[in-house]
């Protein structure tokens, strides 16, 4: 629970093991310990040792939930793990993942990183054919599906759902001697895969989380695939084609990953090290296309031999600013140090603060290193803004602490509309874009400039001018949405 986030959040993160000679729960403990970055709201394990399945999960996060006393109760060879920040569902232990229920044809678990746009008419359907629900998430929605099909084998009923299933999924799905990972046709969230050192595979959100277990050669799971991992080895089958172009979600690179994630080849932290370098481009050359002001062209060519001379420092709001800001240091010639001194915990516990120090706001978050930014003219390096909640509180901190001048860059376009792909970025009427002008922006935040980067300008740093969603910027969204819902508040648990 993060009563300070400004930065949109991703759901969660999940990974999938097979490995018949290792202890697979302390395995999928440490992978998901390499994701927490992904979700700090609740975490769970499911193992299965060839015949039955046992799960546990819990809110908190991945050293809150898992004891050793608990991993050792977890036997087997194969895993899913799931760690959670909740977009569909509330923050409840009902809504922790892996689901796992018995079935006709086993026992099944799920884990899920996503989110169906189509839920809702899923929901309904399976309630009038008089399945029960003990959550509000969707991911309860497909395990239900999955349980229902009456397909011949597992991968037969993951095909015949994965025609039904609209919107965003990377799954991994434990069945009694099998870890499935499954990727939409859009390809909406990263998914990898990887062999095991000590014989075996693992599947994970992110690169960094099958490098922590010792992976090496690892390959995306491509959209539309099922990747099958158990005793008869890795096999992969394409259950459905590939929809181009693509929709891989853009805010992996702007914010969400590890920076040592790639994807589809990319690296992240030289993404963000770009999205800096042209940010600095279009802030110094005070960019005119609407979406921010950078320096006005009268201090440009006013007696400046150097674009050094136009700002005294440039700082990160961390951490996913930080190679942004270092590229755009590197980009303008304004030199780079550290400005805000970050307290990694104070928004990842689950103990409420009292309404004094509420009101201390952002100052329990970050503290400003005066020395830093003391009658300086700083420009602030942040990867978005979402809700405007944090940036506003961030400029008054850099002020109290004797800056001369704050100027905001932001490494992606104004956020203007609300996400259906598994991103809490809230309604339309929580954006602080939506239906503002950058000035107008800057004004509420009080900066004395307010710089966001071009969406070409974003794509140039990505490296690839199609094959992502963008539509929190455009509106443009890759799968049919009920923007009806939204405007009316849009509630994720009922679309």
């Amino acid at each position: 629970m993060d009563f300070l986030s400004e930065s949109p959040r991703e759901e969660c993160g999940i990974i999938g093991v097979f490995a018949p000679n290792e202890d697979v729960a302390r395995m999928t403990f440490f992978g998901l310990f390499a994701l927490q970055h992904r979700g700090q709201e609740a975490a769970g394990i499911a193992v299965a040792d060839g015949q039955t399945l046992s799960l546990y999960k819990n809110v908190g996060l991945v050293t809150q939930v898992f004891r050793p006393s608990t991993l050792d109760e977890l036997k087997g060879h194969y895993a899913i793990g799931h760690t959670r920040y909740s977009t569909t569902g509330s923050s409840q232990i009902r809504n922790a993942q892996p689901f796992m229920i018995e079935t006709m044809n086993g026992p099944l678990a799920l884990a899920h990183n996503g989110n169906l746009v189509n839920s809702a008419a899923l929901r309904e359907t399976l309630l009038r054919q008089g399945v029960g629900f003990s959550s509000s998430s969707d991911s309860e929605v497909m395990t239900m599906m999955l349980a229902r099909d009456s397909g011949a084998s597992w991968e037969e009923r993951i095909k015949a759902a994965m025609q039904k299933w609209v919107g965003a999924y990377s799954l991994t799905i434990l069945t009694r001697d099998c870890v499935y990972a499954v990727r939409d046709p859009w390809g909406f969230r990263p998914l990898s895969v990887g062999p095991l050192p000590g014989g075996g595979y693992a599947v994970a959100s992110e690169t960094g989380a099958l490098r922590t277990l010792g992976c090496e050669a690892i390959r995306d799971v491509q959209p539309g695939e099922i990747v099958t991992l158990s005793a008869n080895a890795l096999t992969v089958t394409q259950a459905l084609a590939p929809i181009k172009p693509s929709a891989k979600c853009v805010f992996e690179f702007i914010y969400f990953a590890r920076p040592d994630q790639t994807w589809d080849g990319v690296n992240v932290h030289a993404v963000r090290q770009k999205l800096g370098e042209e940010l600095a481009r279009e802030f110094v050359s005070g960019w005119g296309s609407g979406l921010g002001n950078g320096w006005p062209a009268a201090e440009r060519t006013n007696g400046y031999e150097t674009d050094a001379q136009m700002a005294d420092v440039v700082i990160p709001v961390p951490d996913s600013s930080t190679p942004a800001a270092i590229g755009f240091a590197r980009a303008s010639g304004i030199p780079y140090n550290d400005g805000f001194v970050k307290n990694r915990y104070v928004g990842r516990t689950f103990i409420e603060p009292t309404d004094s120090l509420r009101k201390r706001g952002v100052a329990l978050k970050f503290n400003v290193i005066s020395e830093n930014v003391l009658n300086k003219r700083v420009v602030v390096i942040d990867d978005s803004i979402v809700r405007g909640n944090t940036t506003g509180p961030l400029v008054r901190l850099l002020r109290q602490a004797g800056a001369k001048e704050v100027h905001m860059c932001i490494t992606c376009p104004p956020i203007a509309h609300p996400c259906f792909m598994g991103v809490d970025m809230g309604t339309y009427a929580d954006l602080i874009a939506h239906q503002r002008t950058v000035e107008q922006i800057r004004k509420k935040v009080g900066a004395d400039s307010l710089t966001f980067l071009s969406l070409e300008g974003m794509m140039r740093a990505v490296g690839q001018a199609d094959g992502f969603c963008q539509a929190c910027f455009t509106g443009k969204y890759p799968v049919p949405v009920d923007l009806l819902s939204v405007k009316t508040g849009f509630e994720r648990g009922a679309k």
